[in-house]
């Protein structure tokens, strides 16, 4: 059974929010001067990017 669109679209909402967080904090991380930190805090920013992106593309939500 397929999920509703607009349940489809608040998970993307919450997809879209986590990586955006993830993202800031590892910009900040960089800014503040911690690039080792920052460049590990990098990955799991990326894995939630790179969900949020498929996801995005699975349900032919468009940008």
């Amino acid at each position: 059974m397929s999920e509703s669109r607009s349940k489809v679209l608040e998970e993307n909402k919450k997809k879209g929010v986590q990586a955006g967080a993830a993202a800031a904090a590892t910009v900040a991380l960089a800014v503040a001067g911690a690039p080792v930190i920052a460049a590990v805090a990098a990955v799991p920013a990326a894995v939630l990017g790179w969900r949020w992106w498929k996801h995005r593309a699975e349900n032919g939500i468009r940008f």
